[in-house]
């Protein structure tokens, strides 16, 4: 399986997709990370601004070392941004710190798709590891229910990469309103308005690596399927 061209054949499109999407989102964070907010504001205070407006004054935000490395984590109930987050006063700073808030907000509030993704990790950490494993046991040793059964787990990645979309799309447009609505973003002016479209231009880009993780997902499991239903032919 592993020197299988059919493989290659598959995946080539989706990682052709990925590499695009990373380009663009390093790209685009780089192009704002250098424009200054209006507001003056780091990525930490406006998070702590969206946070505190929504009631989570309890809600801790901290330094967490890499770049891009910004994230929520709900078991913790703990909001990490990366240092050019945390205390960079840029578009691509606040945008960033907002988007990693309405996660929390997400959390907070009970929203659906949240719920569903971090309850199906432990899961899908095992499928993903598993489901490759019996995939290939069930072949070698010609049990195809078993080979079946390593598809169905590693599916799980895939509905966990469809489950992120909505809920990634939605962090991102609570963040949009909530730095106008605790006024950070004059969306009433010129300048605010080019900001409001910097803040919309960073977490676009950052939507397509997920979109992207989706249809390389797809296309992965596209590809195990077919191992089994005879789409493949040596």
């Amino acid at each position: 399986m592993i020197f299988d061209p059919m493989y290659f054949v598959f995946m080539i499109p989706g990682i052709i997709f990925m590499l695009w999407a990373q380009s663009k989102v390093k790209g685009t964070y780089a192009k704002y990370k250098r424009v200054p907010n209006a507001a003056g504001v780091t990525g930490a205070q406006a998070a702590r601004a969206v946070l505190d407006a929504n009631g989570l004054m309890s809600v801790p935000i901290e330094q967490t070392p890499g770049e891009l490395s910004d994230h929520y984590d709900p078991r913790k109930r703990v909001l990490r941004l990366s240092p050019e987050v945390y205390g960079g006063r840029s578009i691509s700073a606040i945008g960033i710190a907002a988007h990693e808030a309405g996660h929390a907000l997400q959390h907070a509030q009970g929203y659906a798709p949240l719920q569903v993704r971090t309850a199906i990790v432990p899961a899908v950490s095992i499928g993903s590891n598993l489901g490759l494993i019996l995939l290939i046991a069930g072949i070698m040793i010609g049990l195809t229910g078993l080979a079946w059964v390593g598809v169905a787990l590693f599916a799980l990645t895939t509905v966990f990469a469809l489950i992120t979309l909505p809920v990634e799309f939605n962090a991102s447009e609570r963040a949009r309103t909530a730095l106008v609505s605790v006024g950070i973003i004059n969306d009433g002016t010129q300048q605010g308005i080019a900001e409001a479209k910097g803040v919309k231009d960073v977490l676009g880009a950052a939507a397509w690596t997920y979109i992207a993780g989706f249809a390389v997902s797809v296309l992965q499991l596209l590809y195990y399927v077919s191992l089994l239903t005879g789409a493949r032919r040596d």
